[in-house]
């Protein structure tokens, strides 16, 4: 670990910024820094330590809300003085409760990412953080819950049958129907996934490589 460390090139206060990133999502939630000391105790706990420029002093990530984060992959750039910190959120990263720290934006560029598929992959990265939730927390009456409880066979029989409304929905032309069917399925299907344990960004990805050939 110490060569690891001594690799890192810290700036004249013996810091450096830490890049911190939902790994699932690629959501960028904020932006800390890391001296040695912290650095340190990231990798030997798995779970974000950083320091404080305004406290001078080490603070551990979620110590006393509970929103802790779960290191999945660290790694320095090309010039070894910054990082990028692959996490598992529990709960918001920035201290006023949102998701993320850059919530607000100053500037979109007209021919950018429409609205609307903006808020598309939003609900969807949402509703999956939800069901991950209850599927840590398996709160009493909620229907994931139940769905969780019975198990992969009784998500599966789910997303048949949605799938078979999405199907007769669409045979009948009826957009209203075919809406509410399809998402019910995709919910089901994101429910699928996390018993499956695999994150919803390993199939947008697999669209992405699929897209680009």
């Amino acid at each position: 670990m110490n060569d690891i460390i001594e690799t890192i090139k810290f700036d004249e206060n013996g810091l450096v910024p830490a890049i911190v990133q939902d790994a699932s999502t690629k959501k960028v939630l904020t932006l800390a820094y890391m001296n040695a000391e912290s650095l340190r105790l990231s990798i030997e706990k798995g779970e974000t330590w950083f320091y404080s420029r305004s406290r001078q002093e080490l603070w551990h990530k979620g110590e006393t809300s509970g929103n802790t984060q779960r290191i999945i992959e660290m790694k320095y750039d090309c010039d070894q003085d910054a990082l990028l910190v692959e996490v598992e959120p529990k709960g918001p990263a920035c201290h006023k409760g949102s998701e993320s720290c850059f919530e607000e934006s100053i500037y979109r560029a007209e021919n950018g990412t429409s609205k609307a598929g903006s808020e598309g992959s939003s609900i969807l990265t949402t509703l999956e953080k939800l069901i991950s939730e209850r599927f840590d927390e398996r709160p009493e009456g909620a229907y994931t819950t139940y769905l969780f409880e019975e198990g992969v066979d009784k998500i599966l029989k789910k997303v048949g049958e949605e799938a078979s409304e999405v199907i007769i929905a669409a045979k009948n032309r009826d957009k209203e129907e075919l809406k509410w069917e399809s998402a019910d399925l995709l919910y089901h299907l994101l429910v699928l996934l996390k018993e499956q344990d695999l994150p919803l960004n390993e199939v947008l990805q697999t669209l992405e490589e699929r897209h680009n050939k």
